[in-house]
């Protein structure tokens, strides 16, 4: 039987001679795992070798696995892996719908099609009728929130969140950290938190591996 969900296979990541991480664990379909660690600790490696953006300059070994397929050696627009950053990286030269119609697949090609669905994402986010709005009218946490939208719509197979509510304010943080823990349970998505904030896993639940 396939193993849904996504698997760290003995995954090492060494550079200079020195171990930066060493990790083997499974996270299924809308569990969350969070690697802690302080800066430099290669909590960002980690997330860059399983979203296939490792340096040459670090040694890696070690499977990644996604639903049961190993996609260790595929190209990062092959892996199906969505990824957060702290920063929302929103286009600032398109509209908030322009922003979410860049996350959405090429299969969909019809214009009302791909309208309806942007609407849709928008009602999803509390953010109804805002379509049309300039990004740099948003607040952080409306920002955070268009940009976790755009990459759902990429119809992504497993999440991974860098820091992602480091900048919001501590209401903000509370509210955009249950949104997208809950549309990450809702669409069964394994989700793989590295943060240095002790709320951020609380919240997120789950187990916790700490590089040191």
């Amino acid at each position: 039987m396939p193993d849904p969900g996504l698997t760290l296979d003995h995954v090492m990541i060494r550079r200079d001679g020195r171990t930066l991480v060493d990790i083997s664990d499974h996270v299924a379909p809308g569990e969350v795992l969070t690697v802690m660690g302080p800066s430099g600790s290669g909590k960002s490696t980690l997330l860059s070798y399983i979203i296939g953006t490792l340096d040459p300059a670090f040694e890696a070994k070690g499977r990644v696995v996604l639903n049961d397929a190993d996609i260790t050696n595929l190209a990062p627009e092959q892996r199906h892996v969505g990824i957060l950053f702290q920063d929302e990286l929103l286009f600032p030269h398109l509209s908030v719908g322009e922003n979410l119609a860049f996350g959405l697949r090429a299969s969909v090609k019809c214009r009302i099609e791909r309208g309806r669905q942007i609407a849709a994402a928008l009602e999803d986010i509390g953010l109804g009728g805002f379509s049309d709005r300039d990004p740099e009218t948003l607040s952080g946490g409306q920002k955070a929130r268009v940009a976790l939208m755009r990459m759902l719509l990429s119809a992504p197979k497993a999440l991974l969140l860098d820091e992602p509510f480091s900048r919001l304010d501590t209401e903000r943080r509370d509210q955009v950290r249950s949104l997208v823990f809950d549309q990450a349970r809702a669409k069964g998505l394994p989700v793989l938190l590295v943060t240095h904030d002790h709320a951020d896993a609380e919240a997120a639940g789950g187990r916790v591996h700490r590089l040191d």
